[in-house]
């Protein structure tokens, strides 16, 4: 379980294919504090720490977590924004984040907001999904690359999210532009409701 709280970005130090998944390396400021077994939220993806060695760490992802995440698209220098999983004894400052990213969305315009950015992204409509609870709302919770972020003006395929200077500095949000692709995580809480209206 995450908050959606950026801890740091790690720069990806090799990316290796074994059969149908892919090890991550990387490196990241608190490395020397990473246990095997830890969970590290990706991009938003939950991962298992499998080895650490070097001063780097290595995560492995699966066919499923590269279909629908943007993780397949990683190559060596680039930035990922990573979380540990949240401690119970601390205060959840963004919103409840799984780690289970649902699928990417494409950044289609950047707009300044006198000072922060308004960025808007597109995903693809599918109302069985929506119908599931994949869809956002206004004023809602939304998981952009593991940045817990506020939904501005959505429709049925696209969302705008407010980026403050500082959230853009100290996240990969520094570079993304229009064509980018993001992982998002759609609000726990909806897709609860959603099952739960498919069950009365």
């Amino acid at each position: 379980m995450f908050s959606g709280i950026i801890e740091a970005m790690a720069t990806v130090t090799a990316v290796e294919k074994e059969a149908g998944n892919v090890n991550l390396t990387l490196t990241c400021p608190f490395v020397n504090e990473l246990k095997i077994d830890q969970s590290v939220s990706h991009n938003g993806v939950c991962l298992t720490v499998v080895d650490i060695k070097d001063n780097t760490y290595t995560v492995t992802a699966m066919k499923e977590t590269l279909d629908r995440s943007n993780l397949g698209s990683l190559k060596v220098g680039d930035k990922v924004n990573v979380e540990r999983s949240m401690l119970l004894n601390g205060r959840l400052d963004g919103h409840i984040v799984q780690g289970h990213v649902d699928e990417t969305a494409t950044c289609t315009a950047m707009e300044d907001a006198d000072g922060s950015t308004y960025f808007t992204f597109e995903y693809p409509y599918d109302a069985e999904m929506a119908k599931k609870g994949y869809f956002t709302v206004d004023k809602g919770s939304v998981t952009v690359n593991g940045v817990s972020l506020t939904v501005v003006n959505p429709t049925k395929n696209t969302f705008k999210v407010a980026i403050i200077p500082y959230t853009r500095e100290h996240t990969n949000f520094c570079n993304i532009q229009v064509g980018s692709v993001v992982n998002i995580e759609f609000d726990i809480l909806g897709k609860y409701i959603a099952r739960l209206q498919t069950l009365s």
